[in-house]
């Protein structure tokens, strides 16, 4: 999965949410982003964007982060030609120290983790146990099937 959560300050909620008590963010004014996980050929990939409207009702939990099997891998770079370089584990860096942990993170419905790597890795950072997340029961449908990151048009 490759998600790049967004960086930058707190924006203002989006009309009808915050859901279960937890404000969510304004995508406005964040670059563009999109879950990529590998499908039957080739890539899905679901814009995160989508991903925060269709979760916005879903109820908001504590969940362990010994449950966030991604810790344990290369997410970020594991989709496309990026190569983990301390430049590019820099950015990541960066983008972890930015996040703004009111927003949970966002599961598919199998806890794999769709929108909030970075929002894990601050947690971790600050010695929390547990994340607030949202999970998806079913999984929405991918934006694009069987696509290549270059053919993203973000």
């Amino acid at each position: 999965m490759l998600t790049v959560p967004g960086v930058g300050g707190r924006s203002p909620a989006l009309p009808g949410w915050p859901a279960a008590g937890v404000s969510r963010r304004d995508t406005e004014g964040v670059r563009k982003q999109s879950n990529v996980w590998p499908g039957e050929q080739g890539l899905d990939a679901r814009d995160v964007d989508r991903l925060i409207r269709l979760s916005r009702d879903l109820p908001v939990h504590d969940v362990p982060l010994d449950e966030v099997t991604e810790l344990d891998t290369d997410d970020w770079f594991r989709d496309g030609p990026m190569v983990p370089t301390v430049r590019r584990v820099i950015e990541h860096m960066k983008r972890t120290a930015e996040v703004d942990l009111s927003y949970p993170i966002i599961l598919a419905s199998s806890g794999r983790v769709m929108d909030g790597m970075h929002r894990v890795a601050r947690t971790v950072l600050d010695g929390h146990a547990v994340v607030k997340a949202v999970r998806f029961v079913t999984d929405p449908e991918p934006d694009h099937r069987h696509c290549a990151l270059e053919d993203l048009p973000y």
